[in-house]
């Protein structure tokens, strides 16, 4: 993968921080025996200062919410689920909100104060270590700039905000870890070594009750886990977690094909139909290869047939049909990679490609989208502010129709040189393009352009098509803004 500048500053800030704090380098101080953290599993954060709890402001749910400290109550906003994920760091998921504790965009900035954000384990600014204190309390430092949860002003009252500060072992910044009820002590944890509780991802999807009403993480150990991973529709509101640096860390591989398989769900390598599903940070790959003759060239990587999905930060890797966006999927994905040779997203369903790479990897081009929206549906795929990429300037189009309703459109993107600039969309079977729904609306790039073969939205039709539109259905479902 290519190394990003968000991945390379994830990765020198988190050992920076990592190795300032665990050395003892806290400002001003010296520390304190070192002494062993709380095992994973949900407690209630009380400051020494004022005996108040870590509390979410009214209980919020809501990303951003900030953190306070108020009188203990026991309630679910108070509790916090302390969650391994790398070299002695850490993430704090409240209970009532499934959100983590964040320093807002990483700022290094004295002050600031805390809130709770969609987790996202790999963020050295959702990452925190635990440093031993007095009386069994600890000092809790952010990995990502070193600075430690504070009340603000040293205050005693309910209310008082939390926030970050030098850390120094003043009783404003000591927290004690008391166990809580109401929530589950641990994640199931898959490592191909044996050292979670599960070797295999499918083990631990097995384990999941069926027909869960609240978020059941899996997370994932660096490594490679070769074989067919389902999640069927008794098994929502699954939440798969690699913890590794960057999604090439964790791989979920499989080389079968629509020949061996049969086509679509037969031949992916992770199948997803149940519903509010989650995937984040790690890899999915098909790596059987399409020019093997007898084998067919379909090999999907990743089959979707669900409601409510959000994929974030993923690679997903193939050939022809890398992802399928079934009729029954609605889904949101984020600062995602997806590559492949030959219709290599494709279906009814819906998706937003947002902050997203898309890469056509064939050296002769090809068409990247193969939508099959049904007539009925105004939206299809949505590309918003990503990035459009190939092996070889001129030869990627950027869709073609699978059913004659296709609705495609490329919105605010970086168009590079790849894409076929005269002729960018092209017809499929007995299919046109020209009677499918196939737009633009300023892109920009050296692929970018206007022509009588490229459709443009006006400036009052884009506002019709927006994320928040093509995701709202009829539930009024906006995950748009959360990373």
């Amino acid at each position: 993968m290519t190394d990003t500048p968000k991945h390379r500053r994830r990765r020198l800030a988190g050992a920076v921080a990592v190795a300032t704090v665990a050395a003892g380098l806290l400002v001003g101080v010296t520390t304190t025996a070192a002494a062993a953290a709380p095992a994973a599993g949900t407690y209630q954060l009380t400051v020494a200062r004022s005996g108040h709890c870590l509390d979410v402001v009214a209980g919020s749910k809501d990303n951003s919410a900030q953190l306070q400290q108020w009188g203990c109550s026991g309630a679910t906003w108070q509790q916090f689920r302390l969650e391994p994920v790398a070299g002695g760091t850490y993430q704090l998921r409240n209970i009532n909100s499934d959100r983590c504790l964040d320093v807002p965009s990483g700022t290094d900035v004295v002050g600031t104060r805390i809130q709770q954000w969609s987790c996202k384990p790999a963020q050295t600014n959702q990452q925190w270590t635990l440093t031993a204190s007095r009386d069994g309390s600890y000092l809790v430092a952010n990995v990502d700039n070193g600075l430690c949860l504070s009340i603000q002003g040293a205050s005693t009252a309910s209310g008082a905000a939390v926030i970050q500060e030098g850390c120094t072992h003043n009783t404003n910044k000591q927290w004690t870890f008391a166990a809580a009820g109401g929530g589950s002590t641990e994640d199931a944890t898959v490592a191909a070594d044996g050292s979670g509780q599960y070797r295999t991802v499918q083990e631990a999807v097995d384990a999941v009750p069926a027909n869960a009403t609240s978020r059941q993480r899996i997370t994932v150990a660096p490594g490679t886990y070769r074989g067919k991973v389902v999640i069927d529709k008794d098994k929502p509101f699954v939440d798969l977690v690699g913890l590794g640096d960057d999604p090439d860390d964790v791989v979920i591989v499989d080389g079968v094909s629509a020949g061996e398989g049969g086509s679509h769900r037969g031949s992916a390598t992770v199948v997803v139909e149940g519903a509010n599903f989650s995937a984040d940070n790690l890899t999915v790959s098909n790596d059987h290869d399409e020019s093997e003759p007898g084998d067919g060239d379909q090999a999907l990587a990743l089959y979707l047939n669900a409601d409510r999905i959000l994929l974030d930060d993923l690679r997903l890797l193939g050939d022809q049909d890398t992802l399928l966006i079934n009729d029954a999927a609605r889904a949101y994905v984020t600062d995602t990679y997806v590559e492949g040779t030959v219709d290599f997203i494709y279906g009814g369903g819906i998706a937003v490609f947002h902050r997203s790479t898309i890469h056509e990897k064939r050296t002769t081009g090809g068409p990247i989208t193969a939508a099959s929206t049904p007539a009925e549906r105004k939206y299809g795929f949505l590309f918003y502010q990503s990035r459009i990429t190939g092996a070889t300037n001129g030869t990627t189009q950027l869709g073609r129709p699978w059913r004659q309703g296709a609705q495609v459109l490329y919105r605010e993107s970086d168009l590079s040189a790849t894409v076929k600039t005269s002729q960018p969309w092209t017809d499929m079977s007995g299919s046109t393009w020209q009677n499918a729904r196939f737009l633009e609306y300023r892109n920009t790039g050296a692929g970018a352009g206007v022509n009588s073969n490229r459709p443009q939205l006006s400036d009052s039709q884009a506002a019709e098509y927006t994320p928040q539109k093509y995701l709202a259905g009829s539930d009024g479902w906006n995950p748009v803004g959360q990373p």
